[in-house]
């Protein structure tokens, strides 16, 4: 049976956090929500990509982007019409690195990342690239995302077709061009090996523990955002991944 493990340093204390009794955990989630409602950095409004993917007559395509703890990653794109399932997991690696505690020695050339199951005749994936970049994470900051620290937290997005290169691609140099962000773009492109999905306990994690300190500060805001910025992108009710625990 999975447990999750104890963990150190500036994120990890999160999940020693989310283990405690119900009465506290609820008492310190409302503290941090009163204390640093309004301490998330904004959503930055963008344009929507130029350039966007084929269309195709296929219901079922997937994504997959990184960009800092996956929680938030995925919590943001359960919200999201068109959005069929999302994971959580590790790309970039070897597939015998591809768990919690050896992603997190920052060593493995894996990131925490999402796996996003979509129908691109509802949802496109310029559209998921613009959520990504808008509300998702912050596309400048550097091999870090909030107080998460290591490039297993880099800004990334990895490409499952050509198709989905170019749109990339394209999107980036657009921002850029357009200056929307106080900072360069930082994400990178990098090709796709694989994905890992990450273990039971991580998976939908924001759903299950919305009153964790560190969800409440770090990624109910994010999602927020989404509501705010993309009315029309916005589903109440998230669609959570179905797990079958071991």
């Amino acid at each position: 049976m999975n447990k999750t493990p104890t963990i150190t340093a500036s994120r990890r204390s999160r999940s020693s956090m989310a283990r405690l009794a119900g009465l506290v955990t609820l008492a310190v989630g409302v503290i941090a929500s009163q204390r640093f409602a309004n301490s998330a950095e904004p959503a930055t409004k963008i344009p929507a990509p130029a350039q966007d993917e084929k269309v195709v007559a296929a219901h079922s395509e997937t994504a997959v982007f990184a960009g800092g703890c996956f929680w938030g990653m995925q919590g943001v794109f359960e919200h999201v019409p068109g959005v069929k399932q999302v994971a959580s997991g590790y790309t970039g690696g070897a597939a015998s690195t591809a768990h919690y505690d050896t992603v997190e020695e920052g060593d493995t050339g894996h990131a925490e990342s999402v796996q996003v199951t979509y129908d691109p005749t509802q949802i496109t994936y310029g559209r998921l690239l613009q959520i990504f970049f808008s509300v998702a994470h912050d596309p400048t900051e550097l091999n870090y995302q909030g107080p998460d620290r290591g490039t297993q937290y880099r800004s990334a997005v990895f490409p499952v077709n050509q198709d989905q290169r170019s749109v990339a691609q394209a999107y980036i140099a657009q921002l850029g061009k357009a200056h929307v962000f106080s900072a360069p773009v930082v994400t990178r492109v990098e090709n796709f090996n694989g994905f890992y999905p990450a273990e039971a306990y991580h998976q939908n994690f924001l759903a299950l523990h919305s009153n964790d300190p560190y969800i409440v500060i770090n990624d109910l805001p994010k999602v927020d955002n989404l509501k705010k910025t993309f009315p029309d992108l916005y589903l109440n009710a998230p669609l959570l991944l179905k797990t079958t625990a071991s």
